[in-house]
């Protein structure tokens, strides 16, 4: 039978685990008051990405990007530099408003900065920086906080915000000059009230028991309500802040779905295999970071290939896709079959970088090709829908593996209690209670962690008839989205 160390029945939520040791203490901060400086930064982080087409076009693209960047690095600083809890948690939101600017203008920047015919080598980029962060940021953050103190996360943005401002200041064009358009601020309002409720329902849910919880019942009467109005909102006014009806066009709403199920495999495999490292076969946190690279080395490896089969443009992409969601589904699926408190270290490498091979044919070619099968003046606000999906899938994935984990575990958890008897398990008769319970929780514990794998497998599979939804791009012509 497989075994591992016991866990807890509730585990934390992976807001709570991104919290940088120390922080409570230095700043004499309640558990509470220290998650609220990871969920306050994700909420404003989902409020303003659905905003930034709107941002770009009134401000102009070069302006909004240039002031997010140094917005996001003097924020960074500022979090460093914070004198108490609430200070922190404020200047963290302030963060996550100019961080969600980033990856969506970012990407339309890119888009435009490339010629057509190297249009996928800018997304190439792209798909490589967006895959590694979630794999090397928790790693470097961990070495970080190990060699020196908290405040160096944050310190650490200084450089490279201050170079990048600097570049999309001085050399990135706007496609166009600022318009004076009117704020739809009650569609501000709605969509604050209801992506609000929703990440912050999702990040704090496990925590709190759910629904059990006053609080959370609040957010999430707050996030169904908020949302509907805003829906209703959005398609009545002529110029919404969020245009909604790009929606309606096939590949971005097929693309939206594609994307929140590659969140959801991205994220919930980063969070869920670090754990079983730990608690299975006692890794450090440091060496866990380091192993999940495997699933990180291959994007960076297989990017140029993958960028120049989408440039020649003569093999249907939406096969690439497939066979990511596949791949992706066959890695995890396999690390589930591994997952017990005996496996070597050689033999979880293999199905991990197979993960990683999904990981790279997922993400290079997905946004590429939504991007490139609809028209130039839908092409930011697909790119925003995009870029919030996958911020929505993970956080949804975060919740609910911590959750189904818990229950998985007492599930096994009984099922194994009732199978121990000296009859089917002899060496029960020299072993005290407390000994013999803390086997059955330690097997019921990888027989959880397995479940969640095969489940993430199962999500990538399911998902591969779904790409084909999404418009073929014309065939032989470079992607860009001059070709919808």
């Amino acid at each position: 039978m497989r075994s591992a160390p016991t866990i807890p029945p509730t585990m934390c939520p992976p807001s709570l685990n991104a919290i940088p040791p120390n922080i409570e203490g230095n700043l004499g901060a309640t558990l509470d008051e220290a998650t609220f400086i990871i969920t306050g930064y994700l909420t404003a982080n989902v409020i303003v990405i659905p905003l930034t087409p709107w941002f770009a076009e009134r401000f102009g693209r070069r302006q909004y990007l240039t002031a997010s960047i140094f917005g996001f690095t003097g924020m960074s600083m500022l979090c460093g530099l914070a004198p108490n809890i609430e200070t922190l948690i404020f200047f963290r939101i302030l963060q996550g408003f100019f961080g969600g600017g980033l990856i969506a203008t970012t990407q339309s920047a890119l888009r435009d900065l490339f010629p057509p015919e190297q249009a996928n080598v800018g997304q190439a980029i792209f798909g490589v920086v967006i895959s590694i962060g979630p794999i090397v940021g928790p790693l470097f953050g961990g070495i970080i906080v190990d060699q020196s103190s908290w405040p160096w996360i944050f310190y650490v943005n200084l450089l490279p915000g201050l170079v990048s401002g600097f570049v999309a200041l001085t050399m990135l064009k706007s496609p166009g000059e600022p318009k004076k358009m009117r704020l739809d601020l009650s569609g501000v309002a709605l969509l604050a009230v209801g992506i609000g409720g929703l990440q912050f329902m999702l990040d704090e849910g496990e925590r709190k028991d759910w629904f059990s919880s006053g609080t959370i019942l609040a957010a999430a009467v707050c996030a169904a309500l908020g949302l509907l109005v805003f829906v209703v909102h959005s398609l009545r006014t002529e110029r919404p802040v969020v245009d909604l009806r790009a929606l309606a066009d096939r590949s971005v709403w097929s693309g939206c779905l594609l994307a929140a199920g590659f969140g959801t495999t991205l994220i919930g495999l980063n969070f869920i295999f670090p754990q079983y490292l730990q608690e299975a076969i006692a890794f450090t946190p440091t060496l866990s970071g380091q192993f999940m690279l495997f699933r990180g080395l291959p994007v960076v490896m297989l990017a140029p290939a993958i960028g120049a089969v989408l440039g020649a443009n003569k093999l249907d992409p939406r096969l690439l896709i497939a066979f990511g969601f596949a791949a992706t589904g066959i890695g995890t699926g396999w690390l589930g079959f591994l997952t017990t408190s005996g496996s070597e270290f050689g033999l979880l490498v293999w199905p991990l970088m197979i993960a990683g091979v999904g990981t790279a044919f997922l993400i290079i070619p997905l946004l590429t090709v939504v991007i490139s099968s609809v028209t130039s003046e839908m092409a930011p606000k697909a790119s925003a829908f995009v870029t919030l999906s996958i911020q929505l899938g993970g956080s949804i994935s975060s919740a609910l593996v911590v959750t189904i984990l818990d229950q998985r575990q007492r599930f096994h958890s009984t099922i194994l209690a009732g199978s121990v008897t000296p009859r089917n398990f002899p060496a029960a008769q020299a072993m005290s209670p407390a000994g013999l319970s803390g086997i059955v929780q330690a097997q019921a514990s990888v027989l959880a962690y397995a479940d969640i794998t095969y489940l993430i497998a199962l999500v990538s599979i399911v998902l591969v008839p779904f790409v084909f939804i999404v418009r073929r791009p014309p065939k032989g012509r470079p992607l860009s989205a001059e070709t919808g």
